[in-house]
């Protein structure tokens, strides 16, 4: 069955609040046993948050667009304002982070055969989550903010098509949801915006991404396994495939929030450019992260203000550190990449607080081109979130290894455009990294 917005009540005219006829669209939907809930093309429908729920597609028809609305109370289930005051410090400098918001947009949770689709838009409505800003940062009002879409505890979920912007926090927050298909979606977020991530699989299990166009700050693809979530297991059996990504900070993300196992996890035939970095697997919490591989890509990284966004354009980089002093911390072992090839302001960053927590690591047939970009210094690599230095020693090599066991180059090249060579006072720094091989 179909049921149609307007004739609920919706004006879609992109001023009224058309929040009670949406949501009375969506439950007349379940109690009719589910079936499609429509907002036609070519109006703008303006609303607070929304719950969905089992057996329900909500639909975007082309031209449609639902964007949130101005008043911050909307987003709350009880309707009160509870607005979290400021941040004492940014949020690049510390954004710990349990993983339950307190305001919400499209909000779904402990459901079935769940669908968000169409060709129409969803807008976050970014301006009236904003805090300081300046030419290279957009900080939030507050933190955490709205997630533009929440879904926990769904199974069998598809977001297919839609076009998602102007988020001001994380766009796509999965939590503890099983058979996943995301495809052909658009993210397209402020490059200044913090912490506006793309898609965060949290717990997560036998998720499929695909076809998707990903461009946000801080980071496109972000698997997570947040403190609050840990009932819900690892997140693992997950593919990406078919993307085009572009971040602020890290294209593709492990991390930081790092509480349960990474596993079986594989991203591959995907394009990054125009990135602070590109793969960046941030350990800084007692899961580990295993058994994942990455093939088939191109990365184009570079550097950005460094103060405002963790990374230093390295195309490739994995880091073990803990989040606090005395926290336990995992491990990395058993990743492989292969068929990559990175053309970047600075080089491979494999670097462990602790021996041998990063282990078993294969580069096969990873070309790496060390060239210039901006005019920014290089050589220097991000450590941040830490409880030390946020980064390392000025040192421009093709790959920094600290603590870092039985890693392997195979079929490798290594190469600098000449303004960059000359910033090189040896190709490679290792240390303490037993059985390498390069």
């Amino acid at each position: 069955m179909e049921f149609d917005v307007l004739r609920f009540g919706a004006a879609g005219d992109g001023t009224s609040n058309d929040t009670a006829a949406i949501q009375a669209a969506i439950d007349a939907c379940a109690a009719q046993g589910g079936g499609r809930v429509v907002l036609p093309g070519g109006r703008t429908y303006r609303t607070g948050m929304l719950v969905l729920g089992s057996n329900l597609e909500l639909h975007l028809e082309m031209g449609a667009v639902l964007k949130g609305s101005d008043i911050l109370a909307d987003y709350t289930p009880s309707g009160n304002p509870d607005i979290p005051r400021k941040r004492p410090v940014p949020s690049y400098e510390n954004s710990e982070y349990t993983g339950l918001p307190g305001h919400f947009f499209l909000y779904a949770r402990d459901c079935e055969n769940l669908a968000i689709t169409g060709l129409g838009v969803i807008d976050g409505n970014q301006a009236i989550w904003q805090g300081d800003e300046n030419p290279w940062h957009i900080e939030g009002s507050f933190y955490p903010r709205a997630p533009l879409l929440f879904l926990e505890n769904v199974a069998n979920l598809t977001i297919r098509d839609v076009t998602l912007r102007r988020s001001a926090f994380w766009t796509v927050h999965l939590v503890g949801c099983r058979d996943v298909v995301i495809d052909g979606i658009r993210i397209h977020n402020d490059l200044r915006m913090a912490n506006c991530d793309g898609i965060d699989p949290d717990h997560c299990q036998n998720v499929r991404i695909s076809n998707c166009h990903i461009e946000c700050a801080d980071d496109c693809l972000v698997f997570k396994n947040t403190a609050a979530a840990m009932r819900y297991g690892p997140c693992e059996n997950i593919t990406v495939t078919n993307c085009i990504l572009t971040s602020a900070s890290a294209a593709i993300k492990f991390g930081s929030e790092s509480e349960a196992l990474f596993r079986n996890i594989l991203v591959e035939n995907c394009v990054i450019s125009r990135s602070n970095r590109g793969i960046s697997l941030q350990l800084r919490d007692q899961g580990s992260i295993e058994n994942v591989s990455f093939r088939n890509i191109a990365i184009q990284t570079q550097l950005f203000k460094k103060e405002f966004f963790w990374g230093a354009a390295e195309p490739i980089a994995i880091t073990v550190l803990k989040r606090k002093p005395g926290a336990p911390v995992g491990t990395v072992r058993s990743i492989r990449f292969s068929d990559i090839f990175c053309q970047s302001e600075n080089g491979v960053f494999l670097y462990a607080e602790d021996e041998n927590a990063i282990e078993d690591i294969c580069f096969r047939n990873v070309t790496l081109e060390l060239q210039r970009t901006t005019d920014y210094k290089t050589g220097f690599h991000d450590l941040r979130p830490s409880t030390g230095p946020a980064f390392t020693d000025r040192r421009l090599v093709y790959v920094y290894g600290h603590n870092a066991a039985r890693v392997q180059f195979r079929d490798c090249d290594f190469r600098a455009m000449p303004e960059m060579e000359c910033e090189m006072d040896q190709p490679f720094f290792f240390e303490n990294c037993p059985d390498l091989r390069v």
